[in-house]
């Protein structure tokens, strides 16, 4: 059986993310800013029955209309390390405290309709 490797592409994913979390704004007060920190949200978390397949399926839930504290909560545990996915890792520690609650904030007060 083959054995695959996803060290080269974990490293080439890295890059991109990084690149990313570089440009978001430092705070997120304004509504441009919270508008500018949940566009790549909304490129997995608005489209229904989405999956992710590195390194395994994911399912990728809706997240408009969830509730802001549930929100915040799993961005807190993908920056601690107590939730598992590399991409939502690598994006929630390159986010500070008031950046995740702008974005929990924003995805709560939206239904998966209006993501």
């Amino acid at each position: 059986m083959a054995r695959y490797r996803f060290g080269p592409f974990v490293a080439a994913l890295a890059l991109p993310v990084g690149f990313f979390v570089a440009m978001l704004p430092a705070r997120a007060e304004d509504a441009g800013a919270a508008k500018a920190l949940v566009g790549p949200c909304t490129g997995c978390h608005s489209i229904p029955g989405y999956q992710a397949s590195f390194p395994r399926v994911y399912r990728v839930p809706m997240i408009g209309g969830q509730s802001e504290k549930y929100l915040e909560s799993a961005l807190q545990a993908y920056k601690r390390g107590e939730r598992s996915h590399p991409t939502m890792t690598a994006i929630a520690r390159g986010l500070s405290d008031e950046q995740i609650a702008a974005v929990a904030t924003y995805f709560s007060q939206r239904g998966e309709a209006a993501q």
